[in-house]
């Protein structure tokens, strides 16, 4: 599908005149309005007391690390979920906790969050406090179990509430109701991180450390592992986020990252000082979420927790080989879900507003992989079902910008009482479960419900370029500022260009990608890649020139640098 390329809107702000003319002209383009706006200095992160709850939860951990009581982090078998407790399990042994565990529910046996038969688990492993971690705000039976049998819960999460909170002990979830936090987009790692700031603050004023005779853990060294999760998480990246992540690639770039991270870098074939944000959702992301996918992500999490780089490195490979498996099934799932969809057109030879993809044989650990590229394909709210258990298909949804998934399947819920039996989730993805038979009607309350949020948007899907950029800044040193800038990612999307080149050649490799080289108007020529392009429509001799819409890379091969436009789109231009 060929977008229309819009120029972004320009704020008006004029900047500084020490930031390149290209580079003013991104920032702008995102509505930056002032210098301070792109401070990336951890003197500039939000208070942890601004968070509701804070002072609760945090003064709860810091009396259970003192009286060393059995703590329990339950997390989430996502790369968010793993990062989170990551930083909480790091984070409380540095603090001198020894009396300390943690839970993920596998996603075939116990499904997601705290239920009641994990609290069962918890239990017998003698948990006195429970702490969630990117999740807990919607599993009211699941902490109503805990508070029963004798826990203390603090529930950590990010994802929107709904009306009935659960009965816990403290929650810190920036989007409850009078939370004025100023950056509730957090991902549940930045939330489960600023836990551990307010409790480290609470054991120094309590001379817990100094009693113990140990330094206060200077938790900065745990921000490679939080930029990972928020980036996985593609959550919005206001400026709190920005910071999150900056100071976290500063880390990974210089060396002083994880030895898991680092061993997942390396893993990947890529380095870690020409990691960008980008990488951190592309490169590392994935191979922590296949472990919770097709297996079990205390998997990922051990492999972020290790000491041992070579321990880690053998945990970093076997990540590794379950996201090449999962990439496997993944295919072949995308490749019947688009059968599904060709076969939705309306009598009007439209498809449908949104769209709902079913069949018996989905692996249920990959079906939001596959609602994605669904959604990017068709630029419509997608979801995939999977059957969860005999009765029951268990959904992941991913939306468009616009449409806010999460209140989209309330608004079902409301109007169609029982086609939904639960869900969770935010903007842009959401995860539930419906009574098998009721997947047609969940269907077509999806799709009317949707026409209206759809209605609401502009008619017509668009790139959004950043203008064009001339020979003079399609080079090697450009290209490299270009890569220092940001971070870049959801809401804050790395710049994109567009322009008019000759096509001076043009061949597929690897089956579906169209590798390109390309002459500016001033007569420079630069590579370009098109990824999985219709290759029944490329290559085409008969096309001499083409505009695209492209990102400016870097690309590193055999030690060599080279300027590379990764194509986001191609046309021919006549």
């Amino acid at each position: 599908m060929i977008l229309p390329i819009v120029r972004r809107q320009l704020c008006q702000a004029q900047l500084t005149d020490s930031l390149h003319p290209v580079i003013e002209r991104i920032y702008r383009g995102r509505h930056v309005q002032s210098m301070d706006d792109l401070e990336t200095g951890l003197r500039a992160l939000l208070h942890y007391n601004d968070l509701k709850d804070m002072d609760r939860a945090s003064a709860l951990l810091s009396d259970a690390v003192q009286s060393q009581r059995k703590v329990v982090i339950v997390g989430d078998f996502d790369a968010d979920g793993a990062t989170s407790t990551a930083v909480c399990m790091l984070a409380l042994r540095q603090m001198g906790l020894s009396n300390l565990d943690y839970l993920v529910p596998n996603r075939f046996d116990f499904g997601y969050g705290l239920s009641e038969p994990l609290v069962d688990v918890a239990a017998g492993q003698g948990a006195e406090l429970l702490i969630t971690v990117d999740n807990g705000i919607a599993c009211l039976d699941g902490v109503a179990r805990a508070r029963a049998l004798g826990m203390q819960v603090i529930v950590t999460d990010h994802h929107l509430p709904a009306e009935t909170l659960p009965d816990a002990n403290a929650i810190v979830n920036p989007n409850q109701t009078d939370c004025h936090f100023a950056s509730p987009s957090i991902a549940g790692v930045g939330v489960a991180f600023y836990l551990m700031l307010a409790t480290r603050a609470h054991l120094q004023q309590a001379g817990w450390f100094a009693s113990q005779g140990i330094t206060a853990p200077n938790l900065a060294e745990l921000l490679d592992i939080v930029a990972v999760g928020t980036v996985a998480d593609v959550v919005r990246l206001d400026k709190n986020n920005r910071i999150l992540v900056h100071q976290g690639l500063q880390r990974i770039r210089s060396g002083k990252c994880r030895p898991g991270i680092k061993a997942l870098i390396e893993v990947a074939g890529r380095v870690p000082a020409n990691l960008t944000s980008t990488d951190l959702g592309f490169v590392i992301g994935p191979r922590l979420n296949a472990a919770g996918r097709l297996d079990d992500m205390a998997l990922g999490i051990a492999c972020l927790t290790e000491d041992d780089a070579m321990q880690a490195r053998m945990m970093a490979a076997e990540l590794d080989s379950l996201n090449k498996a999962r990439r496997d099934i993944e295919k072949g799932m995308k490749e019947e879900a688009m059968q599904v969809v060709d076969s939705l057109t309306l009598d009007s030879g439209e498809l449908p507003p949104a769209l709902v993809v079913y069949k018996p044989d989905f692996h249920q650990g990959v079906i939001g992989i596959v609602a994605g590229r669904i959604k990017e394909k068709y630029l419509r709210p997608a979801i995939a079902f999977a059957n969860a258990d005999e009765t029951t298909l268990k959904g992941s949804a991913r939306s468009i910008d616009g449409v806010h998934i999460r209140d989209l399947l309330d608004e079902i819920n409301t109007r169609y009482p029982g086609v939904i039996e639960k869900f969770g989730g935010h903007a842009m993805a959401a995860g539930l479960s419906i009574p098998a038979e009721k997947l047609n009607a969940f269907q077509q309350a999806f799709e009317e419900v949707a026409a209206r949020y759809l209605a609401r948007l502009d008619d017509e899907s668009v790139l959004l370029s950043d203008g064009e950029l001339s020979s003079a800044e399609l080079t090697l040193p450009f290209a490299r500022q270009l890569r220092g800038e940001g971070p870049f990612g959801q809401g804050f999307e790395a710049p994109l260009f567009d322009g008019v080149f000759a096509l001076v050649s043009q061949r597929i490799v690897g089956q579906h990608h169209l590798k390109l080289v390309l002459r500016h108007a001033d007569g420079e020529e630069v590579d370009g890649i098109a990824f999985n392009v219709d290759t029944a429509r490329w290559p085409d001799k008969q096309v001499a020139q083409v505009r695209v819409a492209y990102r400016l890379d870097v690309n590193l091969f055999r030690g060599n640098e080279t300027v590379q436009l990764l194509v986001e789109q191609i046309e021919p231009y006549a």
